[in-house]
């Protein structure tokens, strides 16, 4: 599990599909894939998904939903867990605080403090970090959030979200 229920949802946006992969967990960083045209709210080429930041990423918010690929002549999606069939539609949150566990402590050296600038991770797709990348690009493009307190007991972290971050 990488999202906890302990969660303020202010703004979330349900116009994106995801098609990263056969199971993507909810609680990261999902970035544009493709693009849609025009602002109707069922176009299909509006994809997110799990990557690595670089450059030209654009975030667009934490992933609220799991990614399945299930078989639904055999089961049927788990609703109470939140499940989307891959292709489907998802929920990102924009605005909001979320504790999650998917964050990327491997890139640097100091620990996760609270009042540290939230990134999208360079490193390991979908996930956070306290740190960016100085060949990515602007620093300020790949800022998602604050970090509101330090890793728990069972490696979680509260986290505030505010995207678009910046004009």
């Amino acid at each position: 599990m990488a999202l906890k229920a302990d969660r303020n949802e202010l703004d979330v946006d349900i116009s994106f599909f995801c098609n990263d992969a056969d199971t993507t967990p909810r609680g990261g960083i999902v970035v544009i894939d493709t693009v849609g045209s025009g602002a109707a709210m069922d176009q299909a080429g509006a994809k997110v998904k799990y990557a690595a930041a670089n450059g030209s990423s654009v975030p667009v918010g934490i992933l609220l939903n799991d990614v399945v690929n299930l078989d639904l002549t055999r089961q049927h999606i788990n609703w109470h867990k939140d499940e989307v069939q891959k292709g489907g539609k998802v929920s990102i949150l924009k605005k909001g605080t979320i504790v999650t566990n998917m964050v990327d402590i491997s890139d640097h050296g100091s620990a996760i403090t609270a009042g540290q600038v939230a990134y999208a991770s360079s490193g390991t797709a979908g996930y956070l970090s306290n740190t960016y990348a100085h060949d990515v690009g602007d620093d300020e493009a790949l800022a998602v959030g604050r970090f509101m307190s330090t890793k728990d007991e069972d490696g979680y972290y509260k986290v505030e979200i505010n995207l678009p971050n910046h004009g």
